[in-house]
């Protein structure tokens, strides 16, 4: 078997919310539509960045749902939904769910309550979720900041290969180069790599990088593919001017309060998916002012998605 490798960039979608903190699936259609426009070739939905750990399991069915039916008569664009939680049980329902969605892949976390004591036992975990869906694509999701598992995943790639027909790669959002390009190049580079981590693409591209899943794609998508072509074209010092860029806008994140700064973007790109749940905190009327003025001082107009 050959495993397809995506390419481009793949947004990892904000989930819309209303104002009580409700869902708002009515709003996906035109996300949809607002990705596609401006090149993303995909949504990885319910992540980090989509608060799927601050949804019920329900709530992200009903996420899963509404995305399959806007992308279904577009099978180039591909969704894959984030399973990873504290439940095995619930993440093998939740991919059932997916499968029957019409989603093209899952994606598991590792376990963060009870971790897993070593990389076999993780494997056993990816092992059990992605036996229930033996021929959806199944993605392993590495965000060792988040989850407090940090093997290194070219022993995951080891631990799963010929024992997981439908492991097709990893979403790797940290920043461990050396384990990265060995993944990269495990089995003449069988396994396809997803990079998440945004400030960080030129240097990803530079090891082999294909295509990159990250937040501030849904928001400055032209931005990364001038990046992108730039790069293709031998033109370093572009390529690293326009990272710069990219670093400059991710830095505003961490001024103004972290991840939900995110949807702040979005509403400046013109799609308000409302604000985050508890507990992230959300910046107040005066916060966003003052963000507005730092945010079109750096030339957001210019670069961002529209």
């Amino acid at each position: 078997m050959t495993i397809p490798h995506l390419s481009k960039l793949i947004a990892a979608p904000f989930t819309p919310m209303h104002k009580d903190g409700s869902l708002n699936l009515a709003m996906i259609p035109e996300y949809y539509a607002f990705l596609k426009r401006n090149g993303v070739t995909g949504a990885f939905i319910n992540g980090s960045t989509g608060e799927g750990v601050s949804t019920t399991s329900r709530e992200k069915m009903q996420v899963t749902t509404a995305w399959g039916l806007a992308t279904r008569h577009d099978p180039e664009f591909k969704v894959m939904t984030l399973v990873g939680g504290t439940s095995l049980q619930d993440c093998r329902e939740q991919v059932l769910h997916a499968k029957d969605a019409g989603l093209y892949a899952v994606s598991l976390t590792a376990p963060f309550y009870f971790k897993p004591a070593n990389v076999q036992v993780l494997a056993e975990c990816c092992a059990s979720v992605a036996a229930a869906v033996p021929d959806m694509p199944f993605y392993y999701y590495h965000i060792p900041v988040l989850t407090g598992v940090n093997f290194q995943m070219i022993d995951l790639l080891k631990a799963v290969d010929g024992r997981i027909p439908n492991f097709y790669g990893i979403k790797y959002t940290h920043e461990d180069f050396m384990d990265y390009q060995s993944c990269l190049n495990f089995k003449d580079q069988y396994y396809d790599m997803l990079w998440g981590r945004d400030e960080n693409l030129l240097s990803a591209l530079a090891v082999g990088a294909k295509a990159g899943v990250g937040s501030t794609f849904n928001y400055a998508a032209p931005l990364y593919y001038w990046l992108i072509n730039a790069f293709n074209t031998g033109d370093l010092p572009k390529a690293a001017m326009l990272q710069q860029q990219s670093i400059d806008m991710i830095r505003l994140l961490g001024k103004y309060g972290g991840i939900a700064t995110g949807k702040a973007y979005m509403k400046l790109a013109g799609m308000d998916c409302g604000e985050f749940r508890l507990p992230v905190k959300n910046m107040d009327a005066a916060q966003f002012e003052a963000f507005k003025s730092d945010v079109f001082a750096l030339g957001f107009r210019e670069y961002c998605s529209r």
